[in-house]
């Protein structure tokens, strides 16, 4: 299988955007946009400058679409429809410079818990809606699993898996990092032959850290040869800095080539 690193780090999008050259650099394939701050796609300016920094590098794009106070299972009607058209005003422009965009999924507000099948409902509906758009586009937009905060949907495989199930134009990315903050690693692993995209990050297994390959409790070792045997495409490693890019990139290069 090819598998071709990526880096992506959600920790800078408020930066200027020189820090992006030293993705290339360090020795990636290619730049996950995080699409907020000063990256948003839908600001012209912020588009521009994406462009020529790309124009100048040999970097290849994926995109993650923004998710700060969006929320596709809210029950708050006008939230509901704002956080679909941010997502699919995304895939549109994402389109000029990807074929992937990862989004994620909503969470139960404390309205939403008191009726958790009509979250579950309008999270399938957005994703209706939302992947109908990215098939206009020639966009996969794949859903991520979520962390360890109990209110978040799309926590484990099955859950993930039932929610894109049957809806065109929706994939899946599945996002070890957080898998190991419920301790599902080796269950996200045993359907990884499923994924449309790759997230990789370290943690303690308790938050979502964000550290560099190495520096947590994730096997490292046995993640890269399973992925490596049933995946091909693109592993996004997300990290906080540079330095940490090129450290995560030295384990990635052990374990998954």
């Amino acid at each position: 299988m090819t598998l071709k690193p990526y880096f992506s780090s959600s920790a800078k999008v408020w930066e200027d955007i020189s820090w992006v050259y030293g993705i290339e650099e360090a020795g990636y394939a290619g730049w996950e946009i995080v699409g907020d701050g000063n990256y948003r796609l839908d600001n012209p300016a912020c588009f521009k400058k994406i462009e020529e920094v790309i124009a100048g590098t040999r970097l290849e794009i994926t995109v993650h679409a923004p998710y700060g106070d969006l929320n596709l299972a809210t029950l708050n009607d006008p939230i509901w429809h704002e956080s679909i058209r941010q997502i699919c005003t995304c895939i549109e422009h994402a389109s000029a410079l990807t074929d992937r965009v990862t989004i994620h999924p909503g969470y139960l507000s404390p309205v939403g818990k008191l009726m958790p099948q009509k979250a579950w409902d309008l999270q399938k509906e957005a994703l209706r809606q939302i992947g109908k758009y990215a098939q206009e586009h020639s966009v996969l937009a794949c859903l991520e699993n979520m962390i360890s905060i109990k209110e978040f949907l799309c926590r484990v495989p099955d859950e993930l898996m039932g929610m894109t199930e049957g809806i065109e134009g929706i994939g899946m990315t599945f996002d070890f990092g957080h898998a190991n903050t419920i301790g599902k690693v080796y269950d996200f692993l045993q359907h990884v032959k499923k994924a449309d995209h790759i997230h990789i990050h370290d943690n303690n297994g308790i938050s979502d850290e964000h550290l560099a390959l190495g520096d947590g409790t994730i096997s490292w070792n046995t993640v890269g040869k399973t992925i490596a045997a049933q995946y091909s495409g693109v592993v996004v490693i997300e990290g906080r800095s540079i330095d940490e890019a090129k450290k995560s990139l030295a384990v990635f290069r052990r374990c998954f080539l």
